[in-house]
């Protein structure tokens, strides 16, 4: 599935209008059709609705539901937003239609125009689609705080009226839906934290859009989903030995965190390196060397810190630092040996981001394909705040490029930003996975595909969308309440299953 700006989204339209050929009314009528199957296939059919339209395209989507429902015999009424202005053809058809059927239409030309709601129904908001480009103001951002306020369950069409498609809309006056039925693609939009408040559950609708349109594209967010994951996966070859699958190294945990080291030494062991070692502090050593018997440890000279990386570095495929290392003065004198001594990529995580952080000159020693993987506030001490997450998300990609790094910026759609300027969105994951120990396991997951050879992009990308998977795999055993970081690294082996 593609991730398209409303510019593109409109090309889309115009091409499938074209190339098809199809009349744009009729693709109208699909995309009304469409939206009128969703809502009858999931518990509305018996509703009333109170459906909300301006002038445009949008606009014309709602008159054509309207129809539809009316001629299933649903009760609906129409409220029309008045500027004194036609409207669009299509949204004119619609309406010339719609006069034809008992649907009660009302327009809207005042403050004093707006109607109450009537309690129970289903408001549909056809105002606005996605080619808004300006903050709702007037009597338009008056109607949908009056809809917000109403009470009512509000299924948006297209896009919630007020939400720009593809940059910031935060504090903007927007919908905020229960639901949100749009067409064919994401839009970056939908993709971001700070929308889901307007957007609620998100269901995206075939209307038939013509996919070679993609061929002539140039995207500038990709989708990491179940095909693109299948793409970068290498099955193992059956004369394979554990020499071809890479040793690991992880430099984990200090005293009151070696949970962290055992979570992400079991998550790379199940990622599936060839071998791996543990540095680790010697509080640590006899508790991993029992619970990981795979994994071989070396014990710090220190007994509750990580503080000197005495070992050849050199026999290692793949180097994650950070899970639990703790920020001492001592281990940050470690962290700064090995950027001196290491030049093959490096995956750093928690403890190991903070010290990067407050150590801001060490970030030009980072080796060139490193691969970061912060949450937004770890992010926000990387590189300073962001006002909102698209600059966060264009400054990772920046970020990315300016350092030849990889970031992967944590999310519910975690973004993996490479040095080339490349930008996807993961697909897979829950909120069940917003616990401690998920990022460990993570780290665990990118280090062991870092060491049986994946470049460190398709190393990121595997590995998000590897952790992802296995998360809503042990979410439906356990639910999201219940799911830890184990119960992710429990379900992986399911998780490669998926790829064959």
């Amino acid at each position: 599935m593609l991730i398209l700006n409303a510019s593109q989204i409109r090309e889309w339209d115009e091409y499938t209008i074209r190339t098809a050929p199809i009349p744009s009314i009729d693709l109208m009528e699909r995309a009304a059709t469409a939206c009128c199957e969703w809502l009858l296939s999931n518990g509305y059919q018996s509703r009333s609705f109170s459906i909300f339209c301006a002038k445009g395209n949008n606009g014309g989507d709602g008159l054509a539901i309207a129809r539809l429902f009316s001629n299933r015999e649903l009760q609906v009424t129409v409220n029309i937003l008045e500027f004194g202005h036609k409207g669009t053809a299509d949204f004119q058809a619609n309406l010339a239609r719609l006069h034809e059927t008992p649907v009660e239409i009302r327009f809207i030309s005042s403050s004093e125009a707006i109607p109450p709601v009537p309690e129970g129904d289903i408001i549909l908001d056809a105002l606005l689609g996605s080619g808004l480009n300006r903050p709702l103001e007037g009597l338009t951002a008056e109607l949908v705080t009056h809809l917000n306020n109403s009470g009512n369950e509000i299924v948006a069409i297209d896009i919630p009226s007020g939400l720009s498609a593809d940059q910031s809309s935060k504090g903007n006056i927007v919908v905020k839906a229960s639901h949100t039925l749009s067409f064919q693609c994401f839009k970056p939009a939908f993709l971001v934290a700070e929308n889901e408040e307007a957007i609620g559950k998100l269901h995206i609708l075939d209307i038939g859009l013509l996919p070679d349109f993609a061929d002539t594209l140039s995207l500038e967010y990709r989708l990491s989903d179940h095909h693109s994951a299948k793409r970068l996966f290498r099955p193992r070859k059956k004369f394979a030995h554990k020499g071809n699958f890479g040793h690991a190294l992880l430099i984990a945990g200090s005293f009151g965190k070696i949970g962290a080291a055992l979570l992400s030494a079991k998550a790379c062991i199940r990622a599936g390196s060839g071998l791996l070692s543990i540095h680790t502090p010697r509080c640590g050593y006899g508790i991993l060397q029992s619970q990981v018997p795979e994994a071989m440890a070396i014990a710090d000279k220190e007994e509750e810190l990580n503080t000197a990386l005495q070992e050849d570095l050199s026999p290692f495929n793949a180097i994650g630092v950070g899970p639990g290392i703790g920020v001492s003065p001592e281990t940050a004198k470690m962290l700064r040996d090995l950027l001196q001594r290491r030049r093959l990529p490096v995956t750093f995580d928690a403890d190991a981001l903070n010290l990067l952080a407050a150590n801001q000159q060490w970030l030009d020693l980072l080796p060139a394909d490193s691969i970061l993987t912060p949450h937004p506030k770890e992010f926000d001490r990387l590189f300073g705040a962001s006002p909102n997450d698209f600059e966060r998300m264009k400054l990772a990609s920046q970020k990315a490029k300016e350092l030849s790094l990889v970031i992967v910026l944590k999310g519910h759609y975690t973004l993996i930003a490479g040095p080339s300027g490349e930008k996807h969105f993961n697909i897979t994951g829950n909120a069940g996975m917003a616990k401690g120990g998920s990022g460990d396991a993570l780290t665990g997951i990118i280090t062991a595909l870092m060491a049986q050879g994946y470049p460190s992009v398709d190393a990121a990308l595997l590995g998000v969308y590897l952790h992802g998977k296995a998360g809503d795999i042990a979410a439906l055993l356990h639910s999201q309440e219940s799911l830890t970081a184990s119960d992710i690294i429990d379900s992986l082996g399911e998780a490669f299953l998926s790829l064959y």
